[in-house]
């Protein structure tokens, strides 16, 4: 299924292809093999996990993504079809913590056939608490999709791709580890590693490229910060020599556009790819994240 379809679409296939087949699905262990006319049917709660769900799923699963395109995922609220669709997949890749209202569905409705990402990914907590954005890693994300890869096989044990799962995860880890190579080659000579950002939605790709992340607010992208914050940030900014602030899409500029006009500095867009829109700069992960490349070797700057 493609990407750009939204959640009350896809919930909308996804519910009428399930109540077709019998209705609720049973669990991982149990479940039957989706066979050669069926597919196995995938809900994933936001964008990250329906990319890497369908890298690894190939033609053989139909996967809809819980968070439609523009929404932002921290706020999803799931709607009646919504909720019915995450009972009758087969599998539902999630994240426990990012989405609360996500959560609660697979509580509810879908907690034998579930497969949270936490564990695979690794995360990390901070002062701020626990950091979900483990995507902007790509090595964390590689071990995401083993993780997705070994559940489908065991939910299409004796379907005709199988075997295909752990293969197409294996491809998608050669492109994955290709991608880390790009950025530590890309930014491996850059004047400024101070990364400034709006929130601090970027801690993995700092960690991962031997950057250090100063975050204006923390990890909700809508907090406010107060005077102080800016005050501290807009002094690093000036201590450091720091070129540029980045902001996100789908959130306001505003408080770069801030600590930008105060301290001199330019602004640029940093996606972290929480969600595709008509503004992205890129149609899937991988050309969204060398997006990045690019504004970070401009911003940072790097030879």
């Amino acid at each position: 299924m493609p990407p750009a379809l939204g959640a009350t679409a896809c919930a909308a296939t996804l519910t009428l292809a399930l109540t077709g087949c019998g209705g609720s699905s049973p669990s991982a262990d149990s479940a039957e093999p989706a066979g050669a006319d069926q597919k196995v049917q995938v809900a994933a709660s936001f964008y990250p996990l329906q990319w890497v769900t369908e890298q690894v799923a190939g033609e053989a699963a139909e996967v809809m993504s819980l968070t439609p395109p523009g929404a932002e995922p921290h706020d999803l609220e799931l709607g009646p079809r919504e909720v019915a669709a995450v009972g009758e997949a087969n599998l539902v890749v999630y994240l426990s913590g990012f989405q609360p209202a996500v959560d609660e569905a697979v509580e509810q409705e879908a907690a034998d056939s579930a497969l949270d990402v936490t564990q695979a990914a690794q995360l990390v907590r901070t002062t701020s608490g626990t950091d979900p954005h483990f995507w902007l890693d790509p090595a964390r994300l590689a071990d995401v999709g083993d993780a997705v890869a070994g559940r489908l096989s065991r939910i299409d044990g004796a379907g005709s791709d199988s075997a295909g799962y752990r293969a197409r995860a294996a491809d998608l880890r050669a492109r994955l580890e290709a991608l880390d190579a790009e950025f530590r080659a890309g930014l491996s000579g850059c004047a400024g590693t101070d990364l400034v950002t709006s929130h601090t939605a970027f801690g993995y790709l700092a960690e991962r490229y031997g950057m250090q992340q100063v975050g204006i607010t923390g990890l909700t992208p809508d907090a406010e910060p107060s005077p102080q914050d800016l005050a501290k940030v807009a002094a690093h900014v000036r201590a450091n020599d720091v070129h540029t602030i980045y902001y996100e899409t789908l959130v306001s500029p505003d408080v770069a556009d801030t600590v930008a006009r105060e301290t001199g500095a330019a602004t640029a867009v940093l996606d972290p790819l929480e969600g595709l829109t008509g503004d992205s700069a890129g149609d899937d992960y991988v050309s969204v994240m060398r997006s990045n490349l690019a504004t970070l070797r401009d911003g940072q700057p790097c030879q």
